[in-house]
């Protein structure tokens, strides 16, 4: 087993980014293809055995344009109109639906972060979430379980300015009081990025969240 990224994963992502230009960017792309595209490529593939004994509908392509990103931005709707990002990372859903709870894996300048949850979850998804929640469910349950058993990931997600339940427990309200809800693991230790490991701390992250998962997918099936 070898690494897969490397310190010219990083460096690549911020000078591209800061160069900002097609040209550079043209000159430079076997550098890219091989310090970012191959070594994400090779993460989808080292991730997808764990995937699908987690949900065997989610979907594992390991190209640019499956589950791996572009690196190219759609600046039409940004404010930003830099025509590069920073970040590249790979997606695990069970369709093109960034609307649907996902796994996912992100490079960055400053490290790398993983997880699963929403990337933006739908108001009627929220509210299936809660529903179950209220409700006792035990699907909600094993889920609560399994997070509060870790010390790996944490609760994340655009909160309510304002409390909508206040006579729930507070680790109840860190769940319901969420306009979308995801579980992340944030790092800079590029140590472990640059190392043989990553594949696998990552594949067992995502195990320990499949409950979690396992939630928010029959919170989706039972949308109204």
């Amino acid at each position: 087993m070898t690494a897969l990224f490397t310190r010219d994963t990083t460096d690549f992502l911020t000078e591209n980014k800061l160069r900002n230009d097609k040209t550079w960017f043209t000159e430079h792309r076997k550098r890219y293809e091989d310090s970012v595209v191959a070594p994400l490529v090779s993460m989808a593939g080292d991730l997808a055995p764990a995937l699908h004994s987690i949900d065997d509908k989610l979907i594992c392509l390991p190209k640019v344009g499956g589950s791996v990103s572009r690196i190219w931005r759609d600046a039409r709707f940004s404010k930003d109109k830099s025509l590069f990002r920073d970040t590249m990372w790979c997606m695990f859903v069970r369709q093109k639906n960034m609307s649907l709870p996902e796994f996912f894996f992100v490079v960055h300048p400053g490290g790398f972060l993983y997880g699963c949850g929403y990337y933006s979850a739908r108001t009627e998804s929220m509210e299936s979430v809660r529903k179950m929640i209220l409700s006792g469910d035990r699907s909600f349950k094993r889920a609560l379980s399994a997070y509060e058993k870790q010390n790996i990931f944490v609760i994340d997600g655009d909160m309510f300015k304002r409390s909508r339940y206040p006579g729930e427990p507070e680790n109840i309200r860190e769940w319901l009081d969420r306009k979308s809800i995801c579980f992340i693991k944030y790092s800079d230790d590029f140590e472990l990025l640059y190392s043989e490991q990553i594949s696998s701390e990552v594949a067992d992250g995502f195990k320990t969240l499949a409950p979690v998962y396992g939630f928010l997918i029959e919170a989706e099936a039972r949308k109204p």
